[in-house]
């Protein structure tokens, strides 16, 4: 059963991933497989999506669907891409949406929020920095959020946000949506309790 209780609305999770391999995954990828976010009222410049598990598999949806009937399934571009599979291996709990999120040098991703992606709502919004740098921005109420390259990042989507991308790189972030069960509300937990030893 869940024990998480103490509700931040962001934590490092005890989870790294080297990013070498996903470097070579993202390189392979075409430059027309890559489609404009659907959010437009929300930013300006390049913001664009690589759909890695989407309902029903299709490469053109990097919309999640909050129906929990919703069927997800791996893309066919994710089997094209060993070191971004592997990646997904780690997490041991439901996946739904998974996609790259790619924000162009100069793009603003404006202050909004999404539903039902906090850790009471059972399903959880995680980060994984591919490609950042120093310029690039992140705001969770307000308050700065430094993610370094491989970390793995939980943020209650919930509550305002915003983005910027002020460096001259393109950031790239793997973004999962992840329904919380037992082996995820340990990872929280350990992540909340800090390091041991």
């Amino acid at each position: 059963m869940p024990t998480f209780t103490s509700r931040p609305e962001r934590l490092r999770l005890p989870l790294r991933f080297e990013v070498s391999g996903l470097l070579e995954d993202l390189a392979s990828v075409a430059a027309d497989e890559w489609v404009p976010h659907f959010n437009v009222d929300v930013y300006q410049g390049e913001w664009s999506g690589l759909a890695l598990r989407s309902v029903g598999g299709r490469p053109d949806q990097i919309y999640p669907d909050h129906d929990p009937g919703a069927d997800y399934r791996d893309t066919e571009r994710l089997l094209r891409l060993p070191h971004l599979q592997a990646a997904l291996d780690v997490f041991e709990c439901p996946l739904t949406s998974v996609r790259l999120l790619s924000l162009a040098p100069g793009a603003e991703i404006h202050e909004h929020r999404d539903y039902a992606l906090g850790y009471d709502d059972g399903e959880v919004r995680l980060h994984v920095p591919v490609v950042t740098a120093p310029g690039v921005e992140f705001a969770l109420n307000g308050v700065p959020v430094e993610m370094g390259v491989g970390e793995c990042w939980y943020l209650n989507v919930n509550v305002v946000h915003r983005a910027a991308n002020r460096s001259a790189v393109r950031r790239v972030h793997l973004v999962l949506d992840c329904r919380v069960n037992d082996w995820l509300a340990g990872v929280f937990d350990q992540a909340v309790a800090g390091p041991t030893g």
